[in-house]
């Protein structure tokens, strides 16, 4: 079978783990010559086998002749997958940061999509979590249209070689529960109306999203993440939570879930000048009239 995706001109980072996913994404956009590529691999330290997996990304690496980036976690079997999630991340960044990289491409695809909006209706982030996987301005997700069966069909006609990752069946992550347990109940019509519904609440969100900028608007400085207090504290706390959210996402974070919505909302308001929130990939520095957010 074929798949192929255009991209610009330019230089990106591919962040390959190793798995038959990111191994077909890398051999795609091999194929596309005007794209210089750096081919990112972070090893989370998790499994004691890790290191093959880095040597697999980096042979295929040097195979298509791109450079390659290597990046040590460190995390220990007990890492929660937000964590570690976050770990990686912030090494992609990095490595794009370093290469001056238009930006990071990812493997993600529809199977993932559908796995992830589960999820996040499970961890209760609302309309967000619908349309949370997605392309963005840095980072690029060309796969989001095709299901993983199709992936393996093109991995093994095209005799490429992965690694699969033991921790993808270990049950203690929810992302594995959901995809055990879940997605293969789904048949081809459950499957196909959920993306509907997926595909259905995308421009609803949009719209929400356009009108919550337009807000947004009259409470940063000079258009910087940097939001005034208190404008923010005279909102209503469901129109500050989606301010929040917005926020949050345009400075990088990595998760966004009720609870942390909800509890920046709320500290915002309260927490006295001098101290510093944490979010996943995101630090909001507070002063007497700002909070200023900022990418870890």
């Amino acid at each position: 079978m074929n798949i192929s995706y255009g991209l610009p001109a330019g230089k990106y980072v591919v962040a390959v783990s190793g798995g038959v996913d990111s191994v077909v994404l890398l051999n795609i956009l091999a194929k596309q010559s005007d794209l210089n590529l750096v081919v990112a691999h972070f090893d989370h330290g998790i499994r004691d086998d890790s290191n093959l997996d880095a040597l697999l990304v980096e042979n295929l690496a040097n195979k298509f002749g791109f450079a390659f980036e290597l990046g040590h976690g460190y995390l220990g079997k007990d890492i929660s997958e937000a964590d570690a999630r976050e770990k990686r991340y912030e090494f992609l960044r990095n490595i794009q940061r370093k290469h001056n990289a238009t930006a990071i491409i990812t493997a993600h695809h529809q199977d993932d999509l559908i796995e992830t909006s589960i999820i996040n209706i499970l961890r209760g982030t609302g309309r967000r979590g619908l349309s949370s996987l997605k392309s963005g301005p840095d980072t690029l997700r060309p796969l989001l249209n095709i299901p993983k069966s199709q992936l393996i069909l093109y991995a093994k006609e095209n005799n490429l070689d992965w690694r699969e990752d033991s921790t993808n069946s270990d049950p203690k992550y929810l992302r594995n529960k959901v995809r055990q347990e879940i997605i293969p109940k789904l048949n081809k019509q459950n499957r196909q109306q959920w993306l509907d519904i997926l595909q259905n609440i995308k421009p609803i969100n949009d719209k929400l999203d356009f009108e919550i900028q337009q807000i947004l608007r009259q409470g940063l400085h000079k258009g910087q993440l940097v939001l005034n207090r208190y404008w923010f504290s005279m909102l209503p706390h469901n129109i500050a939570k989606e301010v929040i959210a917005v926020v949050l996402e345009r400075a990088g974070a990595t998760e966004i879930d009720k609870k942390t919505i909800e509890r920046l909302s709320v500290q915002i308001k309260t927490v006295p000048s001098g101290k510093v929130l944490q979010a996943p990939g995101v630090v909001i520095l507070l002063t007497k009239r700002s909070a200023r957010f900022k990418r870890r």
